[in-house]
């Protein structure tokens, strides 16, 4: 198996995405070390580290982008190393290949959302969410706006609200409703990885419920 960083697999000091195989659970972490074969990543801060997201024997799936776009490998949990530090060694076991998978998770959360559309107020709610961006329904009012255009939104999320500017991607038109995609322009990496933390937490009480 050839080992050129970036290509067969991520390299050291860049971000990659960790995710357990068969499902949309995902974590982003920053690549430490890349040697014989074995991946050691930090999995990002946040409140989802601590907990048992993974464990050894674990099949999972490493993304990481690159100029051409995104590749993964298939990979199993060698060891997971608590403590200050969280850290989990990956085994690869077979090569990397082009991926379309897209990169940013989402998850279905539903949230009050306001949206500024120059004078006119815009409520609705998120039909889902990642940190690249959102699906959500509004209440229409007036003309619908062209895709490109941008927006000041505030999700209402439990823990406070999130301000952030978004630009529409597509929009269909129920009735008098509007479902409308957008993505996040300009996101501080602190709201993405609060919006992230929300996502994953709805991932698990998916499991949890699927588990049942």
């Amino acid at each position: 198996m050839t080992s050129v960083p970036g290509v067969d697999h991520p390299a050291e000091q860049t971000e990659a995405e960790v995710r357990l195989a068969g499902t949309n659970v995902a974590v982003s972490s920053r690549v430490e070390v890349v040697h014989s074969g074995v991946i050691s990543v930090r999995p990002s801060a946040g409140e989802y580290v601590a907990e048992t997201v993974v464990q050894p024997g674990d099949a999972v799936e490493v993304f990481w982008r690159t100029t051409e776009g995104q590749r993964a490998l298939p990979a199993e949990v060698l060891e997971v190393q608590q403590g200050a530090v969280v850290r989990w060694r990956l085994t690869v076991t077979g090569p990397a290949e082009h991926s379309q998978r897209r990169a940013a998770v989402r998850g279905r959360v539903v949230l009050p959302v306001e949206a500024g559309l120059g004078s006119v107020e815009l409520s609705g709610e998120t039909l889902d969410v990642s940190e690249a961006g959102l699906r959500v329904q509004f209440e229409g009012f007036g003309i619908p706006p062209e895709p490109g255009t941008t927006l000041a939104l505030t999700l209402r999320f439990e823990d406070g609200p999130l301000r952030v500017t978004g630009e529409v991607i597509r929009l269909q038109a129920r009735g008098a409703r509007w479902v409308m995609s957008i993505r996040f322009v300009g996101i501080a990496e602190k709201e993405e990885d609060r919006v992230r933390r929300r996502v994953f937490q709805a991932l698990r009480e998916e499991r949890a419920r699927l588990a049942e």
